[in-house]
């Protein structure tokens, strides 16, 4: 995909407006002026920003269900802004941005108060582990931690009907298939099509794995 063809596809997939297409433009020119003064995004990536980054994170849209209204939306380790700025963008969602370093919290602050998304949006600058439990309707994450560390931390803001949108690259199923040792859930591995071998886990975590359930199953693999 290239950068045009990205811009295309929001526009024809996810019918991005116009006024919403500058502002993913305003954004754009915002994240590589702060790139100048610190590593928010792989230098490599900087000329192909709307297929690596936007169009990357606005793809989880498409396993949302549709007949659900916005609701909360937690994404942890937002870094630069994806996907949760991304999706705030596009969507109606109230979005919680999960970030603890001191220069990406202030990036992420100022990138907020200037796509005028104070309303939805709020950056909580503090670790995962700080956070102020409550339920959320979809959880992201994009390069946090792995899937059990991952679990661990975020279980006490979901439900059994949460929907976990995690992009994990080419270990998509390898992360699933050990996590699910300790955690029972309902995930699928979706292809990524910015990747075509990058995988995004998709799917539900009703908790965690009884201890008997767990020395069966090792009983199993011995």
């Amino acid at each position: 995909m290239t950068e045009q063809e990205a811009v295309v596809w929001l526009e024809t997939h996810l019918g991005v407006s116009r006024e919403t297409m500058e502002a993913l433009e305003t954004f754009v020119a915002f994240l590589k002026r702060e790139a100048d003064s610190q590593n928010l995004i792989s230098a490599s990536t900087l000329d192909h920003i709307w297929t690596r980054h936007i169009v990357d994170s606005a793809q989880l849209l498409r396993f949302r269900n549709p007949s659900s209204a916005p609701t909360r939306w937690l994404d942890l380790g937002s870094g630069a802004g994806f996907p949760g700025l991304i999706i705030a963008l596009l969507t109606d969602y109230n979005v919680t941005l999960v970030e603890s370093r001191a220069r990406r919290i202030d990036y992420l602050q100022r990138a907020v108060e200037m796509l005028d998304l104070t309303h939805r949006v709020q950056v909580a600058g503090v670790a995962l582990e700080r956070l102020e439990t409550a339920p959320f309707s979809v959880i992201s994450a994009r390069a946090f931690a792995p899937l059990p560390k991952l679990f661990d931390l975020a279980e006490r803001f979901a439900t059994n009907n949460t929907l976990w949108l995690l992009p994990k690259g080419r270990n998509a199923d390898h992360e699933w298939q050990d996590a699910r040792h300790a955690w029972d859930g309902d995930f699928q591995v979706m292809k990524s099509i910015t990747d075509q071998d990058a995988g995004i886990l998709v799917g539900t975590l009703s908790g965690r794995r009884h201890a008997q359930s767990r020395v069966e199953t090792q009983g199993q693999r011995l």
